[in-house]
């Protein structure tokens, strides 16, 4: 019995890094709902809008959502959707319908997990390709994360990487972050790279990517278009706005870039 507990316990990790996804699919739900975005999709994979969510969680879910995609859709528009998307730990995300939609689909959308969540395998293809993690790269070691994009840097010549995780991990905020994660007995292995925004980067930067770039989402949100986030902050009272603000500098965007067919991706920003 003592020589199975390891798979037992890898089991158990794996389940609780796939509670996440339904996590944040109820989250985006909820919030869609409350009509911070229209994701008219959604609904076909979280029947019940559940539970109240707390307005800092919207607002934060709104700032991850609306800053990924603004930089997602300026790469497809500067490849002319000549490119691929490969969305990694993608969970039931909607971007595929979302693009569908705005007439923005790229020849090729490739969405990896978990076997019980996506069945689809992704092939070596190299058209310009964008690769999108959110909150996955943080669940594997360091040095498995490097792997990983050290392998997309060598497959893909030209191509973007966007990552949405934790950073600033090294304060009393994002201790209590952890803990409450680990009672889940989901463990951080790659807390290492999210102290700064500039360990983000240099992750990139020293596994063969030419250019990177990272913000916080503190910083991202007051950069989003304000009459919109007007909008969305006269949905609901935030009493603690410090709440938000401290949620907001523990999660960031870092984006690479490699341009061997020189489209300017390096110049994508906010």
């Amino acid at each position: 019995m003592a020589a199975r507990k390891p798979f037992a316990d890898s089991d158990t990790a794996d389940e609780a890094v796939r509670a996440t996804c339904d996590d944040a699919t109820i989250c985006k739900r909820f919030a869609s709902s409350k009509g911070y975005w229209k994701d008219p999709y959604i609904q076909y994979f979280v029947r019940s809008v559940g539970e109240r969510k707390a307005p800092e969680i919207n607002r934060g879910y709104y700032a991850r959502v609306h800053g990924v995609n603004h930089l997602l859709d300026a790469f497809i528009r500067k490849t002319e959707c000549h490119c691929q998307i490969i969305n990694l730990g993608a969970g039931l995300d909607t971007t595929f319908w979302r693009l569908k939609d705005i007439n923005l689909m790229p020849r090729k959308f490739f969405e990896v997990d978990f076997p019980t969540v996506v069945a689809r395998k992704i092939h070596n293809i190299k058209l310009p390709t964008l690769l999108l993690s959110e909150c996955v790269l943080v669940y594997m070691t360091c040095l498995q994360s490097s792997n990983l994009v050290h392998w997309a840097a060598e497959t893909f010549h030209t191509a973007m990487f966007i990552s949405y995780e934790q950073v600033n991990m090294s304060d009393r905020f994002s201790q209590v972050m952890v803990e409450n994660l680990q009672r889940r007995h989901c463990t951080l292995a790659g807390l290492e790279a999210c102290q700064s925004l500039d360990s983000q980067k240099e992750r990139f930067l020293k596994t063969g990517w030419e250019h990177a770039d990272a913000l916080d989402m503190m910083t991202i949100y007051n950069m989003l278009p304000q009459d919109d986030v007007a909008r969305i902050e006269r949905l609901e009272f935030l009493d603690e706005k410090e709440l938000l603000q401290q949620l907001l500098q523990h999660y960031s965007i870092c984006w690479a870039t490699k341009d061997k067919l020189n489209l300017g991706l390096s110049q994508l920003a906010f």
